[in-house]
């Protein structure tokens, strides 16, 4: 991606690496229970997708994993990926401040975006590095270990930085869909369904994210010039590599399909380049498509 040294970042960053935390497994004060607000839907939905068990998460007790602190090398690549990540959100928020009213009449909520390091205290209980980036809607914030990007590089296969733009993107998606009441209509619908059901509407939510990626990508370009050649791949990339059937075929060998959360590698790589063709939040309308 184009970035230059006057490219601004983001005032919407909250940097809570190096803080230390001693709190156990399990939700605190945000008032959630198993079954209860949409935050905690997204956090179990996360913990599955990355192969973490949720009880861990739901109350399992279980101590936040000890963190060893990282080599100098590891700390100046992640200070990089920090000050690439806040330019990311600053994007975002130019495209989203201008797209959303034009396209929906509604105005845009500048979302914060939380860096921390293994484990953190967050509105939908606590955050842990092995869940992954995830957003929570009570609090409006995106939670980010960049030690993910490790994991995107070398465990997913999936280098570059507009993939790690991809992944923030991504999840602001999501903050989308929890200002347009998309979330909360989800979140509500699930729990009057059967669990194999409720998996295939979180498949729609999250292909919808993917879409909205790939608008504010498009926009981003049109805009700001930021993607060069092979930008586009990148993105593409990231999203067959975090597939549920390749994770599952990597991680079991086998494939589920009424198990899938968050949709197939080709349907991940279709919506992202819907979004991305169009620029339009109206192409992301993946609740009422025939077809994912």
């Amino acid at each position: 991606m184009r970035y230059g040294d006057d490219d601004r970042e983001s005032g919407n960053i909250e940097d809570r690496r190096g803080e230390s935390f001693g709190g156990g497994g399990g939700f605190g004060g945000g008032g959630l229970r198993i079954g209860g607000g949409i935050g905690t839907v997204v956090l179990v939905l996360v913990a599955l997708y990355f192969g973490v068990d949720p009880s861990v998460i739901l109350g399992g007790g279980s101590p936040a994993p000890v963190q060893h602190p990282p080599g100098p090398a590891q700390t100046r690549a992640h200070d990089d990926e920090a000050r690439f990540v806040g330019r990311v959100l600053a994007d975002t928020e130019s495209v989203w401040n201008a797209q959303l009213p034009a396209q929906t009449g509604q105005a845009y909520v500048e979302p914060k975006l939380v860096l921390f390091s293994g484990a953190t205290q967050t509105a939908c209980g606590i955050g842990q590095a092995a869940m992954g980036p995830f957003y929570c809607p009570p609090d409006r914030k995106v939670y980010i270990d960049l030690s993910f990007y490790d994991d995107l590089r070398q465990r997913f296969r999936a280098p570059g930085d507009f993939a790690q733009a991809y992944v923030v993107a991504h999840e602001i998606g999501h903050h989308i869909q929890n200002l347009l009441g998309i979330s909360g209509r989800v979140h509500a619908a699930r729990e009057r369904m059967s669990e194999a059901d409720g998996n295939r509407l979180s498949v729609r939510l999250e292909l919808q994210a993917d879409c909205l990626a790939g608008v504010w990508a498009r926009h981003a370009e049109q805009t700001k010039h930021r993607l060069e050649p092979g930008d586009v791949e990148e993105a593409l990339t990231a999203a067959a590599a975090i597939g549920d059937d390749r994770l599952q075929r990597q991680a079991r060998g086998t494939v589920v399909p009424d198990s899938f959360t968050h949709g197939s590698s080709q349907q991940r790589v279709r919506w992202f380049r819907a979004g991305l063709d169009s620029g339009r939040l109206d192409a992301c309308d993946t609740f009422g498509a025939a077809r994912l």
